[in-house]
């Protein structure tokens, strides 16, 4: 079978199996992420997440010998929830980033790269494929713009003219010389819309993104939160959508067209007290099957402690109090710590007065202080 042939006949499988777009390109140096990614290394603004090897991740040749092409895939997930619940006094609810609706994405787009690849294998002698998403290699972004997948926006993420910026990515790297697609223009121009209304000014001029200030980041890492950043977390306990919802380019696209991908609306925006609570065995039934479940449950219970104090919710300081008082993890006594100076209330000075006399750790002493400064601020 002729290559071009073998190209569209693919491309009309990916449709049929749920993908909704895929484009190709060669499979030589990302020349330009290399050096992007040289100087993120050295600005430190790496979350410590990704590959860290950036050869590899830049270079395809090492990640398959017989490498001649590169297979890249989108799919669209929804960016509007329909009955969303709304929070109130007594019950504040918490928010997960659309990003993590639905079914995790790195298991929905692995099995479209796991049927591309088997119907590969029997069209193909001989042929190689090494496929990928997220946690892999290769700089998902920076394949899906060089396949003509979309642009990369200021917001650093691949917007699509049919589906904006909400769409997962994956790859295949193979040893088929398909024809590679043409890059799509820069349509971004002059709006600066994501880089002016990041909570922490983590996007750089040029779509840089300092991912040590990136709340998405933030919401993922298991110690205290810097001060600094409490006030902006919110209400979200898993990644931030900011920079999507202001896009001018994602006006209008609901994406609502995988059923795996829509959300269960107690699960995307959850009662935020009965978080507290949790065990892990309740938690993986509750949330294990989506992609903000992958850091466990200790940092979506930081996050709920601190969006607790954001609504200054007195309902919640009995837990709290719990928490400070009994939890074995010092950042959760910490952090509760914390947000009982911050809400408040006729019982904060005590229970944090007397939490200070019996606490041994450092860290959480310091945040019983804080609290007590909050007191009386």
């Amino acid at each position: 079978m002729k290559i071009e042939q073998l190209q569209s006949e693919l491309i009309e499988y990916a449709k049929s199996i749920g993908v909704d777009k895929i484009g190709f390109t060669h499979a030589s140096p990302f020349h330009e992420m290399k050096n992007r990614l040289k100087r993120q290394q050295q600005l430190g603004y790496q979350s410590g997440f990704e590959e860290s090897d950036i050869e590899k991740r830049t270079e395809p040749l090492l990640l398959l010998d017989s490498a001649e092409s590169i297979i890249s895939i989108a799919l669209a997930y929804p960016s509007k929830m329909e009955d969303a619940p709304t929070g109130k006094k007594g019950a504040r609810r918490g928010i997960f980033a659309r990003a993590s609706w639905g079914v995790d994405y790195h298991v929905a787009v692995r099995e479209r790269l796991k049927l591309l690849e088997e119907w590969l294998r029997e069209r193909v002698q001989h042929v190689q494929t090494k496929s990928m998403v997220d946690t892999g290699e290769l700089v998902d972004r920076a394949v899906a713009e060089r396949a003509g997948i979309g642009w990369s926006g200021k917001n650093c993420s691949i917007i699509t003219p049919e589906f904006g910026s909400y769409v997962y990515l994956g790859e295949m790297i193979t040893n088929i010389p398909f024809k590679p697609d043409t890059p799509m223009e820069d349509e971004c121009g002059e709006c600066r819309l994501c880089l002016d209304v990041c909570p922490t000014g983590a996007l750089i001029e040029g779509g840089q993104l300092n991912s040590q200030r990136c709340v998405a980041f933030l919401t993922q890492t298991k110690d205290f939160l810097p001060d600094e950043f409490r006030k902006e977390l919110g209400n979200r306990i898993y990644g931030c959508d900011t920079c999507q919802t202001v896009c001018p380019k994602n006006k209008g696209k609901s994406n609502w067209i995988h059923d795996e991908f829509k959300p269960d609306p107690e699960l995307a925006k959850p009662l935020l007290q009965p978080l507290l609570q949790m065990s892990n065995k309740e938690f993986k039934s509750k949330f294990g099957y989506m992609s903000g479940s992958w850091r466990g449950k200790k940092p979506i219970q930081r996050n709920a402690i601190i969006a607790l104090a954001h609504f200054k919710e007195q309902s919640a300081i009995p837990d709290l109090i719990a928490i400070m008082n009994k939890d074995e993890r010092p950042v959760m006594r910490g952090t509760a710590a914390w947000a009982i100076g911050k809400i408040g209330g006729p019982h904060a000075e005590e229970a944090l007065r007397k939490a200070k006399a019996v606490e041994k750790d450092e860290e959480v002493l310091r945040e019983i202080d804080k609290g007590l400064k909050l007191l009386i601020s």
